[in-house]
C-alpha cells in the first residue's frame, strides 16, 4: 500500500510540473475554443437577424410595387442598400427599384442603383443581370462604348447569349455589321451550349430564331 501511494505521489507531482509548465496555455486554447464558438454562434444569430429584417423591408417593396409607387420603392432599395448590403434582398431590391425607377423615367436613379449592384452584389448571377441592364440603358442613351466596357466583363452561362446578342446589337448599330454578326453567332452557339447543360436542347428555339434572324439580316459580310 506504501508502494501505491508513493506512486501515487509521484504522479501528482509530475502533474503538478506539468501544469506549472503548460497550464496557461491549456487555459488559453479552451478560452479562445470557447470564444470561437461563441462568436460563430454570434454570427449565426446575427446573420439570421438581419436576413429576417431585411426580408421585411423586401415585403414592403414588392407592396409598393404593386401600388406602382416608385418613390417607396426607391426608399425600400435604399434602406436595404444602407442597412443590409451583404443580404440577397438588397441587390434584388435596388435590381427592381432600378426597373421601376426607369419606367418612371428617372434614368438617374436607375443607374445608380445597376451599378450599385454591379459593384457589391455577392450573387454572380444577380451582378451579370445587373450589368446587363446597365448596357441596355447606357446603349439607349447612345453610350455604346460604356456599354461594350460592361459587356467585356464574361458572364455566366444564364446570361452569356443575352450579352453576346446585346453586344451584336449594339456593334450593328455602329455599322460594325462583320463583328455584330460574329456577335450573334456567339450568342447561338451560347444558347445552345446552355440549352444542352439543361439537358432541354431546343427549349429556346424562338430565341435561338430571333439570333439567328439578325444574324441573317447582316448578310453574309
Amino acid at each position: 500500500m506504501a508502494t501505491y501511494d508513493l506512486e501515487e505521489q509521484e504522479q501528482i507531482s509530475e502533474l503538478k510540473t506539468w501544469w506549472k509548465m503548460y497550464g496557461n496555455l491549456v487555459t488559453a486554447v479552451l478560452l479562445a475554443a470557447a470564444v470561437g464558438v461563441a462568436g460563430w454562434q454570434g454570427w449565426n444569430w446575427y446573420q439570421r437577424k438581419q436576413a429576417a429584417e431585411a426580408s421585411a423591408v423586401y415585403a414592403a417593396l414588392q407592396k409598393a410595387v404593386a401600388e406602382r409607387d416608385a418613390k417607396g420603392v426607391r426608399e425600400a432599395a435604399g434602406e436595404l442598400a444602407e442597412k443590409y448590403p451583404g443580404t440577397t434582398y438588397a441587390a434584388m431590391g435596388a435590381l427592381t427599384s432600378a426597373r421601376i425607377q426607369f419606367d418612371a423615367g428617372d434614368l438617374k436613379t436607375a443607374k445608380a442603383q445597376l451599378q450599385w449592384v454591379v459593384g457589391q452584389a455577392r450573387d454572380k448571377d444577380l451582378g451579370d443581370l445587373a450589368r446587363l441592364r446597365l448596357a441596355h440603358v447606357l446603349f439607349d442613351e447612345q453610350a455604346a462604348d460604356e456599354a461594350l466596357k460592361l459587356l467585356a466583363e464574361e458572364p455566366g452561362q444564364a446570361f452569356a447569349a443575352r450579352y453576346a446578342e446585346l453586344k451584336g446589337d449594339i456593334l450593328a448599330a455602329q455599322g460594325k455589321k462583320a463583328d455584330a454578326k460574329t456577335a450573334y453567332q456567339a450568342a447561338i452557339a451560347r444558347q445552345d451550349a446552355a440549352d444542352q447543360a439543361g439537358g432541354m436542347p431546343g427549349r429556346d428555339a424562338q430565341y435561338r430564331e430571333l439570333l439567328q434572324m439578325k444574324a441573317d439580316s447582316l448578310g453574309d459580310k
